[in-house]
């Protein structure tokens, strides 16, 4: 290859696997004129991270994944190099993907007892099962990211929580999975976005953080990756001006932190790789087309993911970088491709899913991470109440034909209500019909995994359990982010909490399990919430 193609080799812009054929096309002639190295797919440009605060509804497609699959075969029948696949695929491939494979988030998986590590690889591996059936060959997982700020707007439930060594363990476990199967794996937030409260999609965070504390606490997990040989490792959008001279520049665009912290103290000598450079932390700062990706290069990323400048981009790095530096990075992407199997040619969509394996995990993992949180005797009230007429179930943000309570019906029967919404005239029907009752099995389906408006929960709704909380003998069942206990008033006044973490046929089946059977659950917050 000449100069110039190895420079194209660095690009993996992005595909919407739910676009228009004439943006295929372009995608095509990015392959054929310029030698790009990868592609990483997305759902769509609805469901795209930057376009959160638009209105554009995200249309459902159930082909969603045989196109995935026409379009990888597509696309490398026109690269003279094989394409290195990529997709974001934390929680499996049902992340970006309609009727494919769905693992429990990081934050559920945190919540595992360390001896159940095991099941965080075969997450991992599983995965990396599902992403060979698409053609995929690389996951931009895990996050390393200790998440130590309850009001992160964007990591929280993607990290495994914020014991040091936890996260770093299980992250490597998760990589060892994909590993196995001969999927190339991913550490991300460099130096680690979990202490910060601005979603980089939007905006720049900052990490206040001295080198020190960094070392203690946020690099831990990528120190364990570079130790177990960590395929790559991505750049986070964040600034952390003690490692920049005070400055708030982006990690992504900083020497100092990508070639001094990481390359040379941490003696990281992997591929590195930039998070989206259409995220609007970055990709607003400059007007020339191209030098967004040639100081994102410059400053020691080897892979600009999501680039939206490639053929600029390359004529400025191909100006600018040293004949040295181009071959370095082409090297570390080169050894990717080989390590991956691409490079001999097996790149085709291999296997099928497994849905009943998954089930069957997913079982265990919910058997192992449910969490008691508060207890005086739960059960033995239930039953007593029942026993009398005095219970009531009451689910929110769900209809009453839920698998949790089909799962209690034969053994703990009782009258069910549903408020949906948080409509005020609903609510003042469900206090009038609940008066009757004394004990309440309050069931929250929590509605949105990321805290934005307290997870999706209207006032209106806090306010009447802050009430009913006071007023009847309640257990609350949480099937969603355990960070949502920190909103939730008067937890004080119920009698019971126990976190589910999940709302998958799994882990409801497994919660009554274990509220029938009184039996112990295994699991432990993985983050700090509400002095619990």
């Amino acid at each position: 290859m000449t100069l110039e193609q190895k420079i194209g080799q660095f690009f993996f812009p992005a595909v919407f696997i739910n676009d228009t054929e004439e943006n295929f096309q372009e995608i095509e002639r990015l392959i054929t004129e310029h030698n790009i190295g990868g592609l990483t797919f997305f759902h769509s440009r609805a469901s795209a991270a930057t376009n959160y605060e638009s209105k554009e509804k995200v249309e459902v497609n159930d082909s969603s994944f045989e196109r995935l699959k026409e379009l990888v075969v597509r696309f490398q029948k026109c690269a003279s190099t094989p394409l290195l696949m990529s997709i974001d695929a934390e929680w499996g491939l049902a992340m970006r993907v309609e009727n494919t494979p769905q693992y429990p988030y990081a934050i559920s998986l945190g919540a595992l007892p360390e001896r159940y590590e095991y099941l965080v690889y075969e997450v991992g591996r599983r995965t990396g099962l599902d992403l060979k059936a698409a053609g995929i060959h690389y996951n931009l997982a895990p996050l390393a990211d200790i998440n130590n700020n309850p009001k992160n707007p964007v990591i929280g439930y993607r990290s495994f929580g914020q014991n040091k060594n936890r996260v770093a363990n299980f992250s490597t476990e998760y990589l060892r999975g994909l590993n196995e199967v001969g999927v190339l794996g991913c550490l991300k937030h460099f130096p680690g976005h979990g202490n910060t409260s601005v979603d980089s999609h939007l905006g720049l965070p900052i990490l206040e953080e001295t080198l020190e504390q960094l070392m203690e606490n946020e690099l831990v997990p990528f120190i364990k990756g570079i130790e177990n040989n960590v395929d790559s490792i991505m750049i986070g959008h964040l600034a952390v001006p003690a490692l920049n001279e005070g400055k708030n520049t982006s990690a992504t665009l900083s020497k100092s932190i990508i070639e001094d912290l990481l390359r040379k103290q941490l003696k990281y000598d992997g591929l590195v790789i930039s998070d989206a450079l259409n995220m609007h932390s970055v990709s607003k700062l400059y007007d020339i087309k191209g030098q967004l990706e040639w100081e994102a290069f410059n400053a020691g990323n080897d892979v600009l993911c999501f680039a939206e400048n490639v053929a600029e981009g390359i004529q400025e790095i191909l100006k600018n970088a040293t004949p040295k530096r181009i071959e370095e990075s082409f090297n570390r992407l080169w050894k990717c491709k080989q390590k991956a199997g691409i490079l001999d040619g097996n790149f085709a969509p291999e296997g099928e899913f497994d849905f009943e394996a998954t089930s069957i995990l997913n079982r265990l993992i919910a058997d192992k991470s449910t969490t008691l949180i508060k207890d005086k005797q739960n059960g033995l009230h239930l039953f007593e109440a029942k026993n009398n007429d005095k219970l009531a179930k009451l689910c929110l943000y769900k209809n009453i034909d839920n698998i949790f309570y089909k799962s209690l019906k034969l053994v703990l029967p009782s009258e069910k209500f549903a408020l949906e919404t948080g409509d005020k005239t609903a609510i003042a029907n469900i206090k009038e019909e609940l008066k009757c009752f004394d004990t309440i099995l309050v069931t929250l389906f929590v509605p949105k995994a990321k805290p934005l408006n307290n997870f999706g929960i209207e006032d209106s709704v806090l306010e009447f359990l802050e009430d009913l909380f006071s007023k009847k003998k309640c257990v609350l069942y949480v099937f969603g982010n355990p960070y949502v206990l920190d909103v939730i008033p008067n937890l004080k006044s119920t009698i019971g909490i126990v976190q589910v973490y999940q709302d998958f046929r799994e882990f409801q089946e497994s919660a009554a399990r274990q509220l029938l059977r009184n039996s112990r659950c295994r699991g432990s917050l993985p983050v700090t919430i509400n002095g619990f």
